[in-house]
């Protein structure tokens, strides 16, 4: 359920992203989203921990930075895979979605998602 929560959080994620960058993120639909969506998580199930382990040296030098470029590799992977649905200009914008895409899964994993811990006292 979690799985499917986090799907459809992107494709609103990647809507409105495409609304907003309009030149740089083409999307045909809400359907292409949820499709890149669920791609973009099957991608980061299957070719990021092979990216994280290849790039390792590099991700502990950068203090983890570099797990920004792999999220962005993965936007890359997912365009190339969705054909014209879904299309990502060029790495720096795909970088600058990762980075988004990474600030507001936080935020809502945090707010939303994290069920309230009550303190012990």
């Amino acid at each position: 359920m979690r799985w499917l929560i986090g799907c459809l959080i992107n494709a609103v994620l990647f809507m409105a992203l495409a609304g907003y960058f309009h030149e740089s993120f083409q999307l045909t639909g809400f359907s292409a989203a949820l499709q890149a969506s669920i791609l973009l998580s099957i991608l980061n199930v299957l070719v990021r921990p092979l990216l994280i382990l290849f790039t390792l040296p590099v991700t502990v030098l950068t203090l983890g930075l570099f797990l920004f470029v792999i999220n962005a590799i993965t936007l890359e992977l997912t365009d190339y895979l969705m054909g014209d649905a879904f299309e990502i200009s060029r790495f720096g914008m795909a970088f600058f979605f990762a980075i988004l895409m990474s600030l507001v899964n936080l935020i809502i994993q945090k707010t939303l998602l994290q069920p309230s811990r009550k303190s012990k006292d």
